[in-house]
């Protein structure tokens, strides 16, 4: 398994120089325009000079994270969803090219959400929660209603334009769960909300390019059995990437934890990648903020990442030393 850190944009700071300090040589990034200040990566130019930063500061740049130019025309079946997609498709061809060989992607047309940001955790930090009553009162989506069938439609035809595609780059594109798994919200419906549901996606295409984002904290609020699954999508070589994270409550009543304050068995699940065989990327994932940070990238602040990251590396060697010992 290989411990990798998400990095937002391409500049740069204290960060980047504690990832070294924490051994991290494996970076995941989202080169959005709006965080780096350069075209899109559909534009090759641009990804590369990306990739060079990365490179000259340590970090080997193994995988792409979230979406990397606006997808909404392609998620909700708009207008213009073809001109897209072939942007899309020369992002892929620009990973080939450049050796970046992973993709974190979701379908999730508005994000992933949360309805409070600042609630009590172990002494005194704060995490992220979702409630299904709060966020009902809140409006409708102004880009309009969306219904299941409508989703699962554009799905499809998206898997059909660009699995080809990643498969012929050498791509890996790993499907990030609905995160809140329910559905609707604010109008548009989430279709990738339980285990059938990512089997449903699955099936959609039998490359080996078409696989998951095995994002522990999501499938743990779907109420579902996080081991079995990893022993599952194992098994058949699905698992891509892995989210390392744990919440507690329901679907639709739940908040974030410390990753060794939640209901997981932490330690059982890294020694279940090991036995399907997971050898890819794993990261920690929306972490508390803690003692004197702003809250302001609220599950991405730092401090929670340094706790996330050595707890991680912890069980990581445990878990070879156990099969050693």
């Amino acid at each position: 398994m290989i411990l990798s850190f998400l990095f937002f944009g391409n500049k740069p700071d204290e960060k980047w120089q504690l990832c070294r300090q924490m051994g991290i040589t494996d970076a995941i990034a989202k080169l959005a325009p709006e965080l780096t200040g350069d075209p899109a990566i559909d534009d090759y130019e641009s990804f590369a000079r990306s990739k060079a930063i990365f490179e000259s500061n340590g970090f080997k740049l193994i995988g792409l994270e979230g979406d990397q130019f606006d997808m909404t025309r392609i998620k909700l079946g708009l207008a213009g969803r073809e001109r897209d997609v072939e942007r899309y498709q020369r992002m892929l061809e620009n990973m080939g090219r450049l050796g970046v060989g992973l993709l974190c992607y979701n379908f999730m047309a508005t994000g992933w959400y949360r309805t409070d940001i600042n609630l009590p955790e172990r002494g005194g930090a704060v995490v992220s929660g979702f409630s299904l009553e709060k966020a009902r009162t809140e409006p409708v989506s102004k880009l309009g209603t969306f219904s299941e069938d409508q989703i699962w439609d554009n799905y499809h035809w998206f898997i059909e334009q660009v699995m080809p595609v990643a498969q012929a780059n050498g791509v890996k594109m790993a499907l990030h769960p609905d995160d809140p798994p329910v559905s609707p919200l604010h109008g548009i419906s989430r279709i990738l909300t339980s285990a059938d549901a990512i089997r449903k996606a699955l099936s959609f295409s039998d490359s080996a390019s078409h696989g998951l984002t095995f994002c522990q904290g999501t499938y743990t609020t779907m109420n579902e059995n996080v081991h079995e699954l990893i022993h599952e999508f194992g098994r058949q070589q699905k698992i891509h990437f892995v989210h390392i994270r744990d919440v507690t409550g329901t679907p639709e009543n739940f908040r974030e934890t410390f990753h060794d304050n939640g209901p997981t068995d932490m330690f059982k699940m890294i020694r279940a990648y090991r036995q399907v065989g997971f050898n890819g990327p794993l990261r920690s994932d929306h972490v508390p903020t803690m003692a004197g940070e702003s809250n302001a990238h609220f599950g991405y602040e730092m401090k929670g990442n340094l706790f996330g990251i050595g707890y991680i590396k912890g069980l990581m060697d445990a878990a070879v030393s156990i099969e050693n010992f």
